[in-house]
């Protein structure tokens, strides 16, 4: 009986479209975090009659039954989320498209909106990390270094960071990277907010200049773009279709015991 299979598929499809909510719900106050959203296909098509029409005479339509559906990918939504205003000169949100560019310990680039930074200190010198300590990118694929004479930490909307040196003179250190992709949702999320550029996303293209269509806002975090109740509806329209599958196992179930039972 194809409706015992094509039921599992359709509880196994469900099954996968509640862990990707939960891990949504579950990332409801994470910095930057993006929703993602499982898509689905229909299975094959088993022909159980072809249509065959031959000059307006005969069968016009397929008699066709399918056998379920199939997971075949989780996409990410990039819509910016709200704006928090923290008070920290160390934070920083992107306002409109685009990532910040990170060095990982191993040399490897990686790719976040997450802008919550830190200063990792190394003698005299402070450098501007994230909160793994890996390194901030500048335009110029450089550390941004701060030296221990300098104060008043500032960053413009175009992500110039200048400081004051001990005579009060305005020094401009360097120019956070910004970067953007033909395709983001290409990117392969490996966790703690990072991404990493594939085949699918394209190479990184650096906004600079009249390219740089996206401002960065000091002292803000970008929140997550999960909105809890749509959430909500996606669970329990997951739950009720997972319900009413595992009803049509039961049924076809039944009507197999009725079939064996009717000899007697």
């Amino acid at each position: 009986m194809r409706a015992l299979w094509t039921a599992a598929s359709g509880m196994k499809a469900q099954q996968l479209n509640m862990d990707v909510i939960s891990n949504n719900l579950a990332n409801v106050n994470t910095t930057s975090y993006k929703k993602q959203k499982v898509e689905f296909k229909d299975l094959l098509y088993a022909n159980l009659s072809k249509s065959n029409l031959n000059d307006g005479v005969g069968k016009p339509v397929n008699l066709q039954v399918g056998h379920g559906v199939m997971p075949v990918a989780t996409s990410r939504s990039f819509l910016t989320g709200n704006l928090d205003r923290t008070e920290n000169p160390l934070d920083m949100a992107i306002s409109g498209d685009g990532f910040f560019a990170i060095e990982g310990p191993n040399g490897d680039l990686f790719y976040t909106r997450d802008g919550n930074f830190k200063l990792s200190v190394d003698g005299v010198e402070r450098k501007l990390v994230t909160a793994d300590g890996y390194t901030v990118l500048s335009e110029f694929d450089d550390e941004i270094i701060l030296e221990e004479d300098l104060n008043d930490f500032s960053v413009s909307e175009l992500g110039v960071i200048t400081a004051k040196d001990a005579e009060g003179e305005v020094i401009e250190i360097a120019t956070i990277k910004l970067v953007k992709f033909i395709n983001p949702e290409g990117l392969e999320s490996i966790g703690k907010n990072l991404y990493k550029p594939t085949v699918a996303s394209g190479e990184e293209i650096p906004m600079e200049g009249e390219d740089r269509t996206s401002n960065i806002l000091q002292g803000y975090l970008e929140t997550s773009n999960v909105q809890i109740v749509d959430e909500m509806v996606r669970m329990i329209t997951a739950q009720r279709a997972y319900e009413i599958n595992s009803k049509a196992i039961q049924t076809g179930d039944e009507m197999l015991g009725i079939a064996n039972n009717l000899r007697r």
